[in-house]
């Protein structure tokens, strides 16, 4: 089914596989993941994830057969939605949220779908919806959490830079901002004063904008530990290149501390 572009939501094509079914759905953004996502998700079915939630994958408009229905199927995935637009991370998680808005699920969990994250800890995510918060942060710099073959410079990035930058904004410590292992209430997303649909969220802006706006609006907040591994050897897993993803990532960073993305 195709569903037409509207404002805030970009045009995309919507394979649902079955029907809605849990009161939570896990939001997966990929493109071109090949087997890191079929890992993540054979992971996700060997830990009874889509028990806790349904499974969607918000698919950039891979081309490499990795969205293939029979193998989506196999591994317990509820839809597949396609983004037919303009627009990187954050279409693909405004598609999918607009999704989730219209099924009528009580909150929503995102996980990047390159098999860097334990999609086993969803049941996790759901507790602390459950108990009332509205911003659940995954972060593998808590106690009890773990990162494994983490590249230095992200590390100094994340720990000197990006987290000190998003808790001053939010007004609340956080330690693992760029980790989009996270979830939200649909409370929060519904809130008039939050807004997440809308054009002006093309890239990686969602992101850091959902990070602090449930803390400014006196929302509840809180990290959970969580799993992040990256590769031993070979190229990280990533879609931002070093200088001008990371020059972009900054400049977010700074128009989110000064409230660019707030609604007007």
């Amino acid at each position: 089914m195709i569903v037409e572009k509207k404002p805030g939501v970009p045009k995309y094509i919507c394979n649902e596989f079955a029907p809605k079914s849990k009161d939570y759905v896990v939001l997966i953004p990929i493109i071109n993941e090949g087997e890191r996502i079929h890992n993540e998700l054979r992971r996700a079915k060997e830990a009874g994830v889509s028990y806790y939630a349904d499974i969607v994958i918000c698919d950039g408009g891979s081309k490499d057969g990795s969205t293939e229905e029979s193998i989506l199927k196999s591994f317990d995935v509820n839809t597949l939605l396609i983004k037919d637009d303009v627009g990187k991370q954050g279409a693909q998680l405004r598609m999918g949220i607009s999704f989730a808005i219209s099924r009528g699920y009580k909150g929503v969990i995102t996980i990047d779908g390159n098999d860097k994250d334990s999609i086993e800890d969803v049941p996790s995510f759901i507790s602390k919806l459950e108990e009332g918060y509205d911003l659940i942060q995954g972060s593998r710099f808590v106690k009890g959490g773990v990162a494994v073959n983490t590249p230095w410079v992200r590390t100094i990035a994340v720990r000197l830079i990006h987290a000190p930058v998003i808790s001053l904004t939010a007004g609340q410590w956080f330690t693992d901002t760029t980790n989009a292992y996270r979830a939200y209430s649909m409370r929060y997303l519904k809130d008039e004063r939050v807004q997440p649909l809308r054009d002006i969220f093309m890239t990686y802006e969602l992101l850091a904008y959902l990070s602090v706006r449930a803390t400014q609006l006196k929302m509840k907040a809180c990290e959970i530990p969580v799993r992040r591994a990256y590769p031993a050897t070979g190229k990280t897993p990533t879609k931002i290149s070093f200088f001008k993803g990371n020059s972009e990532l900054m400049k977010i960073l700074f128009k989110n501390l000064f409230g660019a993305y707030n609604p007007k």
